[in-house]
Formats: C-alpha cells, structure tokens, sequence
C-alpha cells in the first residue's frame, strides 16, 4: 500500500510518462526487470538532461531573437557544442533536398577524379620499375 502512494507521488514530480520509459529501458536485451527507484531515477535524469539542453540551445542560439527554441537551435548545438557531439547523428542539420543532391554530385566527381589519380599514379609507377629494369 505505501508503494502505491509513493509511485503516485512520484510520477507527479517527473513529467515525462514511467510507463513508456519502462518500455523503452525494457526493450534492451540485458534488461529483465526495473526497479522502481531507477525507472523514477532515470526519468528524472532524462527530464533534466533535456532541460539543460533546450536551456543551452535556447542561449546560445538564435531562439533568443524570435523567442522561440528551433530545430535548428538543438542540431546546432549538438554540432558544435562537445558536450552534446554524441547527439550530431541524432539532431543533423537540416539541409535543402537540392543541396544534399548537389554534394552527393560533387563526392561521386571526386571520387572518380581521386580513383584517376590513383590509376595514373600506378601507370607511373610501372613505367619507372620498367626503366630500372632496364
């Protein structure tokens, strides 16, 4: 009976939802049960750690300037803030699709300029064993 008035209180000083947290931390193979105190521990680890990120894009990007915390606030920070790199796959910036296309042009051209290079690289090197052979 107290575990069901602590949970209770509980879930009112997180306000992220125990039960998808629960099923987020149980879809790990490694896990078979959660205990009650780390589900509460993680979900306020979590909601903390998402405050001091928006709190830090918001800060030091240009959210300030509309009053307002942008997509593109969070992928800047994860970019170039060292803290939060380990997010950069998770938040990239967000690119026009005709730019993406235009880069993906530009690396298949160097890619076959450097694969060039390379083969004439291997051309001179057979001419030159060739004359030192000789």
């Amino acid at each position: 009976m107290a575990t069901a008035r602590l949970s209770g209180t509980e879930n009112r000083l997180v306000s992220l939802p125990l039960s998808r947290i629960r099923v987020i931390m149980k879809s790990s193979p490694e896990v078979s049960s959660i205990n009650q105190d780390a589900l509460f521990l993680t979900a306020k680890a979590t909601e903390l750690f998402v405050q001091y990120l928006a709190t830090y894009s918001y800060k030091h990007g240009r959210g300030k300037e509309k009053n307002a915390l942008t997509y593109t606030d969070l992928s800047h920070t994860a970019e170039e803030c060292e803290t939060f790199q380990f997010l950069a796959d998770i938040l990239p910036k967000k690119i026009l699709a005709s730019k993406y296309l235009k880069m993906l042009e530009k690396e298949k051209r160097d890619g076959e300029v450097r694969e060039e290079d390379d083969e004439g690289e291997e051309d001179e090197d057979e001419a030159v064993g060739d004359s030192v052979g000789s």
